[in-house]
């Protein structure tokens, strides 16, 4: 069973109206409003068994809190499940979690630990919780409007391939150990646009969901995703750029004409589906959009 799969039969069971029918990275429950995510990092599927402790602490609570940024919400704190093991991984984790919990003013709640198995995989989960949200759903995009995504593209994917063994600059390097959610241009954002969700899986794959939940079809072109000077010097290859995930940048729908620091990537219309082209040449769909879970074997 595919993500994809696991998560239409769960729309078959009895859903909180909170959920937005499981269409969304988030849950927005009434009173506050208050907005609700969890994400699980899994050792070998997340990160790697050699990033370091500290390094895997920030990604836990960042990815959240860019769930966050993705709705406006000012973070008020998070649940941490953790796996008691290596004593030593153990504190290195928590010098990394007060440096995320620092940098981005979020305070524990609670949360539970266990014991991990000997040699088992780490499984690490934080449920983040956040306030004063305009909280755009991912499913309010137009035909008409623009797709536009904040920052550049591809650095994380690049990262991963350097701590793998590549050669590459320290700060392709960076954005993949310690992604940076934009809570400020989510705060910004949030009130004015008609849908937004952040970039994790790949900009495709997630401008697909976009559409897919806003019943409508979504066109990008290549030539506009925005890569850096780092991702530049490393690799020529934007389709990859926009298919290895682990961006945390803002991806959100708006009016044409919107005024934003954000680049417009493409655009939505009546119908459904992913058309890719460069410069008005069209390019066919790679075999993967981006990430997605699925069993193995």
């Amino acid at each position: 069973m595919t993500e994809a799969e696991f998560i239409a039969a769960l729309r078959k069971l009895p859903l909180h109206p909170a959920a937005r029918g499981l269409n969304d990275d988030t849950a927005l429950l009434d009173s506050g409003p208050l907005v609700v995510t969890t994400d699980t990092l899994v050792e070998g599927v997340h990160f790697l068994q050699t990033d370091p402790a500290q390094d895997v602490a920030w990604k836990l609570v960042a990815t959240n809190l860019s769930d966050l940024a993705a709705k406006g919400a000012k973070p008020e704190g998070i649940l941490l499940n953790y796996p008691l093991g290596d004593d030593a991984w153990d504190r290195a984790f928590l010098e990394g979690l007060a440096d995320v919990l620092t940098s981005f003013d979020t305070r524990i709640i609670g949360g539970d630990t266990v014991t991990l198995p000997p040699n088992a995989p780490r499984i690490l989960t934080v449920t983040a919780f956040g306030s004063d949200a305009a909280a755009p759903a991912r499913n309010g995009a137009r035909g008409g409007d623009a797709l536009y995504v904040t920052g550049t593209i591809g650095d994380a994917g690049a990262g991963l391939a350097i701590a793998l063994g590549k050669d590459g600059p320290p700060e392709l390097l960076a954005a993949y150990r310690r992604p940076q959610p934009r809570l400020a241009d989510g705060r910004i954002l949030a009130p004015h646009v008609h849908a937004m969700m952040d970039v994790s899986d790949g900009l495709l794959i997630d401008a697909a969901r976009m559409a897919r939940a806003s019943g409508v079809a979504v066109t990008i072109d290549l030539a506009r995703i925005p890569l850096s000077d780092a991702y530049r010097a490393f690799s020529s290859d934007r389709l990859a750029a926009a298919t290895v995930g682990d961006d945390y940048q803002l991806l959100f729908a708006a009016q044409q004409d919107f005024v934003t620091d954000a680049t417009l990537v493409g655009t939505f219309s009546a119908g459904s589906g992913l058309t890719l082209h460069d410069s008005g040449k069209p390019v066919p769909l790679p075999p993967s959009l981006g990430y997605e879970h699925a069993p193995r074997g």
